[in-house]
């Protein structure tokens, strides 16, 4: 067994790949309840692509652990196979993520392309079918500080979107909350240059499965621009537009625009942003940043300005553990150490956040609650 904050993890289930198994299993951790909201909820508390510090990311049981967890959204990103579905996977690039490297039978796969202006080695979605991603198993993507996810490498498989949400709509009727859908739209310049443009199957799956309103507790979210003017076109379901902290949005740089991250966070960016989105999703050093000797620093401008603007803010992406931590909330110099996480967590909602994206949902809802 693995403890992990109160939590013991136990071992997987056979026939972890399926969608009624990865709840029976979350269901049998010892520990899990099921949750009850505490009131009127302050702060979202969104999965970042499942509980992922318990789990291998995007997996049917990440997802189904962080609903037990309390979690109020869960996010898959998504990629697009060959034959045009939708799968859950942190990048079109599969060797990281998955055993594809141990499939003698796709060693011809390999090859080396341009992926939003970066040269990239290795195995790509798109040059798979759903039934051959379907024989690939999740591993762990970030092993060296997260050993004790490995011993579930290769138990789990590529889950489609619709088995996203068929988890999803068994979860709310066991536990009788609604629990909100938060897909990310992953490279969609480079899929829509590839004939694979994401955003009409994206739709045509959530308005099938009734997420087609501003009401319905699903948002969609995108580090590029244009793709998520266009669905502002096409949905009024709420679309939330991701930040970082320098550079372009990759539409923007293909597109020769000079529009840039920093000048998307100056009040008159968030304005404009307002016109297509109901929410930014910053990187979280943008609303409170680091010193010179790595502590948290004086909160910045934007929660207020984005608020000003109409505008949510989401941050990304709290991690428990001392290699994601300011240098005052570490413990100790094991990388994959916990640290004081619920400090950093107290700073941040304290600034007037309207939610947060993390990969440990039941620490961020412990401490939600309490406030």
């Amino acid at each position: 067994m693995l403890l992990c904050a109160g939590l013991l993890i136990g071992a997987a289930p056979a026939q972890a790949d399926s969608v009624q198994a990865a709840i029976d299993w979350a269901q049998s951790q010892p520990g899990v309840q099921p949750y009850r909201p505490q009131g009127e909820q302050t702060a979202l508390i969104i999965a970042h692509r499942g509980a992922s510090g318990y789990v291998p990311e995007h997996t049917l049981a990440a997802y189904a652990l962080a609903v037990m967890q309390g979690a109020d959204y869960i996010e898959p990103d998504l990629v697009m196979t060959r034959d045009g579905q939708l799968v859950a996977r942190h990048d079109n690039e599969l060797g990281l993520t998955t055993d594809v490297a141990q499939h003698p039978e796709f060693a011809a796969r390999k090859r080396t392309q341009t992926v939003d202006g970066r040269s990239l080695e290795g195995w790509f979605s798109e040059d798979f079918s759903l039934a051959e991603l379907k024989t690939l198993r999740a591993i762990e993507r970030i092993p060296q500080v997260r050993p004790a996810n490995t011993r579930f490498d290769g138990q789990f498989e590529i889950p489609t979107l619709q088995e996203i949400i068929d988890l999803v709509r068994r979860l709310e009727a066991s536990q009788q909350r609604v629990i909100g859908l938060y897909p990310e739209t992953k490279h969609p310049t480079h899929f829509q240059q590839l004939g694979l443009a994401m955003e009409r199957p994206l739709l045509a799956v959530l308005e099938r499965n009734g997420y087609d309103s501003a009401e319905a507790p699903v948002y969609i979210q995108s580090f590029e621009v244009e793709n998520l003017k266009t669905l502002s076109g096409l949905t009024s379901i709420r679309l939330i537009q991701l930040l970082w902290m320098e550079g372009q949005p990759f539409d923007q740089q293909a597109l020769g625009s000079d529009l840039s991250y920093p000048r998307m966070i100056t009040p008159e960016g968030l304005k404009s942003i307002a016109r297509y989105a109901s929410g930014i999703g910053p990187e979280k050093g943008m609303l409170i940043p680091r010193d010179a000797t790595g502590k948290l620093s004086t909160p910045t401008t934007l929660v207020r300005d984005a608020h000003a603007a109409g505008l949510k803010v989401h941050p990304y992406t709290f991690r428990a553990e001392n290699n994601f931590l300011p240098d005052d909330l570490r413990n100790g110099n094991d990388p994959a150490e916990r640290g004081d996480i619920d400090a950093e967590l107290r700073a941040f909602l304290a600034s007037g956040i309207d939610g947060l994206f993390i990969d440990q949902p039941d620490i961020a809802v412990r401490l939600r609650d309490k406030r």
